[in-house]
């Protein structure tokens, strides 16, 4: 990536020479044009709120920066990406969105994620520590930044407006108020609500969603399907939800088998901070262990008996089949023989092919015109 600051070399995490996708977009290249061309003053605490693969801190590490983030992947590409470029360690430091954020901010710099809501929560647990003098300044994609973004900078920090695009990317410059003219704004995150009845041993329990996690205010129409049709009966002792997302079906697991281990695995530090409310809004008995980290990486080999698992087709605005390929191929790794894998997807995703290739079999255990419930077994 070509900068004001010199050339950093960045890849995605986890590495992969195959992966055509860059770790970096021409609204990172714009950001940090605009801050070298408008000689804007990167002194006091910078923080850089969502950068996606650590792009912009590793470009900007010589001012030491501060980055938040909710994800566990875009952590250590940044890590990977500061020590290629031969950045001290603590040079920048790293924080997750579950963290106390800095108690002043001089710079804030947003990449603007796809989650309105965590976009919502993050400028509301940000907003204490901006002030008067503070230079806020977004970035992002233009089919990311819509009227409702730059509502949500109007109306928690100050006066909102937007640059011209260029390379299809556009900026977003806000004049925070001073904080005694802000209006009260209540954080609504985390949420909670009910579940509906019919969806199992989960009928009528409590769900807990942080901001930012998939469909955050009521169920989604694959994880009911799913929730409908899990295994019946034991499931043996080691059970993983992986890509828990806000955990509703490892507790359903809980619930039903109460002898159940369950592990929750997610790479977002909400959607796991999320499953662990959950699991405890429910006084589910047994135990379980909360996990960030990059899918089943670290969980030891042949330690499972059930792997549960929704996979993302998605990694930010790229369509890619690169996390299913992984969940597999991890599940496989630390089942036991005769361990399964059940997977939830859109039919048209054809990871029954995917499984044969991982596993050298594949069932159908249910299916509706929108979603398939599959079963692979490891031998």
């Amino acid at each position: 990536m070509t900068t004001p600051w010199g050339e950093p070399a960045l890849t995605r995490f986890p590495e992969d020479p195959r992966d055509r996708l860059r770790a970096w977009d021409a609204s990172d290249e714009y950001l940090l044009r605009h801050l070298a061309d408008e000689d804007v003053p990167l002194s006091g605490t910078v923080v850089v709120l969502g950068d996606r693969w650590g792009a912009l801190v590793t470009a900007l590490a010589a001012h030491r920066p501060v980055q938040i983030t909710d994800s566990f992947l875009a952590q250590e590409a940044t890590r990977a990406n500061l020590d290629r470029a031969g950045v001290e360690t603590g040079a920048v430091r790293l924080l997750t969105t579950q963290d106390p954020p800095p108690e002043r901010i001089d710079v804030l710099l947003v990449r603007v994620p796809k989650s309105l809501a965590l976009l919502e929560d993050q400028l509301l647990r940000l907003a204490p520590a901006v002030h008067e003098g503070t230079v806020v300044v977004g970035t992002g994609m233009v089919k990311e930044i819509h009227t409702s973004t730059l509502q949500l900078f109007e109306r928690i920090l100050g006066p909102t407006r937007t640059s011209l695009a260029e390379k299809k990317a556009r900026l977003i410059f806000c004049t925070p108020r001073p904080s005694p003219d802000r209006p009260a704004n209540p954080n609504p995150w985390p949420y909670t609500y009910t579940l509906p009845d019919g969806v199992g041993a989960v009928s009528g329990r409590t769900v807990v969603n942080h901001a930012g996690v998939f469909c955050a205010d009521r169920l989604d129409i694959g994880t009911r399907f799913f929730l409908q049709h899990l295994p019946a009966g034991r499931t043996g002792p080691r059970v993983v939800d992986l890509g828990c997302g806000n955990g509703v079906v490892g507790t359903a697991v809980a619930l039903a088998d109460p002898a159940a281990e369950v592990l929750f695995v997610d790479e977002s530090f909400q959607a796991v901070a999320s499953a662990e409310a959950t699991y405890k809004a429910n006084g589910v008995p047994g135990h379980a262990e909360f996990r960030v980290g990059d899918g089943l990486a670290g969980v030891p080999d042949g330690s499972a008996d059930l792997v549960l698992s929704n996979p993302p087709f998605h990694s930010h605005q790229a369509t890619t089949d690169a996390t299913a390929w992984r969940m597999f191929t991890g599940a496989r790794r630390v089942l036991r023989p005769g361990g399964e894998l059940w997977v939830i997807g859109n039919r048209h995703l054809g990871y029954h092919v995917k499984l044969r290739k991982v596993f050298g079999n594949s069932r159908l255990v249910a299916g509706n015109p929108k979603f398939v419930v599959l079963k692979a077994v490891k031998g």
